[in-house]
């Protein structure tokens, strides 16, 4: 498992301002389950129509934390990608977001810091009204560059 290369986002000095992803994403009823099964939340307002349906929301909606789930893949699968690390983050959630609703996020590096190994990422996402249903700041660390493991076994041989 130690040799499998794995391939790792974008490093510090492969990042700049103005690096963009776009993506979309829709909440399905097996993803909405399973977080409730695995965080034991019953909240009412996520899954029952009934009770959504008195609520100013008028139908259940999301949990705003799947709904940053969504963001955190987008740095850890992809700007910067695997091995990115948050450290920070400022979201709001202006909109909730229903069932089924598709949500088109969009992530934008900001500014590099390569001094603290730092990027900041500005992350918004509409829903299909093309109303805000989320947005944020991010500061992430992008992935390390890995040591070679022959230049630390190979140390004592000229």
């Amino acid at each position: 498992m130690l040799s499998k290369k794995r391939k790792l986002g974008k490093k510090m000095n492969d990042l700049q301002a103005g690096d963009l992803f776009t993506t979309s994403a829709t909440v399905e009823d097996r993803d909405l389950l399973m977080y409730l099964g695995l965080t034991d939340d019953a909240n009412p307002l996520y899954i029952q129509h009934d009770y959504a349906s008195q609520t100013p929301f008028k139908r259940p909606i999301v949990p705003t934390v799947m709904v940053f789930g969504m963001v955190s893949s987008i740095i850890s699968m992809h700007l910067p990608g695997p091995g990115s690390h948050i450290v920070s983050q400022e979201i709001s959630y202006p909109k909730p977001v229903y069932h089924y609703a598709e949500v088109r996020f969009r992530a934008e590096v900001t500014s590099v810091n390569k001094d603290k190994h730092l990027v900041t990422i500005q992350v918004t996402g509409y829903d299909e009204e093309g109303d805000e249903v989320v947005r944020g700041t991010l500061e992430v660390k992008p992935p390390y560059e890995p040591n070679s493991m022959n230049a630390h076994s190979l140390e004592n041989f000229y």
